[in-house]
């Protein structure tokens, strides 16, 4: 009995992850004091596994969910109806691209060659028009409001993403990245070199935009905005 009444006690102080890593805790930490907010989750997959902005959405908080399968956003048109949610796949230009489809709902398809190689499985190759993570804001309810969190998860294309991104325009304070290292022998786990990190395109991007590395878990990324 006593050990059934510990147990009660102590899954008040429980939180359910939904992240593949974990990361959502640390973010539910950071904004602990926030009780309503807005979010941006650019390659959301799915509307509550391994995703990012679950824990969030549960506490009050609502954004923009954006992922190239159509599949993915009927499933968070359906379960998180108080956010807005898009069909697209986000660069940093408007153009033709090609992507390394391997199958619907996969969270694996990809617009960058390398990853496709180095993964050496079957796809096929499809082609969309990309659009700028700026246009997507412009365009919603929350244009004009503050953004509070980025999540970035789109295998090996994030630099892309942020790379004509205007970080003067939305301050946001937190920006996850997942970090896709193809020097590693596995992608994703504790493989990952703070050394390949600090030279990689996508931390020298961020530190010029005045965000610094505070947090890594696996190949989570967590960048924080100075206050100058």
């Amino acid at each position: 009995m006593i050990g059934f009444l510990k147990k009660i006690y102590y899954f008040r102080y429980v939180k359910k992850s939904y992240s593949i890593s974990g990361v959502d805790l640390v973010i539910d930490r950071i904004f602990r004091n926030k009780k309503k907010g807005v979010y941006i989750d650019i390659g959301c997959n799915h509307p509550i596994k391994y995703n990012n902005t679950y824990l969030l959405y549960k506490r009050g908080w609502s954004g923009i969910n954006v992922d190239l399968d159509t599949k993915s956003i009927q499933e968070f048109n359906k379960l998180r109806r108080d956010d807005t949610n898009i069909q697209a796949l986000i660069s940093n230009k408007v153009e033709l691209k090609n992507i390394y489809f391997y199958h619907e709902r996969s969270a694996i398809n990809t617009v960058s060659k390398d990853l496709a190689n180095y993964r050496k499985k079957k796809y096929k190759l499809i082609k969309r028009v990309s659009v700028t993570l700026n246009s997507i804001i412009q365009n919603s309810t929350y244009k004009n409001k503050k953004i509070d969190f980025l999540s970035i998860d789109v295998e090996n294309h994030e630099f892309q993403v942020l790379k004509a991104f205007n970080f003067q325009k939305y301050k946001i304070d937190i920006i996850v990245c997942e970090n896709t290292d193809l020097s590693q022998n596995n992608l994703e786990t504790q493989d990952q070199n703070l050394k390949n990190i600090f030279k990689s395109k996508l931390y020298k991007l961020l530190a010029l935009n005045n965000y610094k590395l505070i947090n890594l878990v696996n190949s989570d990324l967590v960048f924080y905005r100075k206050k100058k």
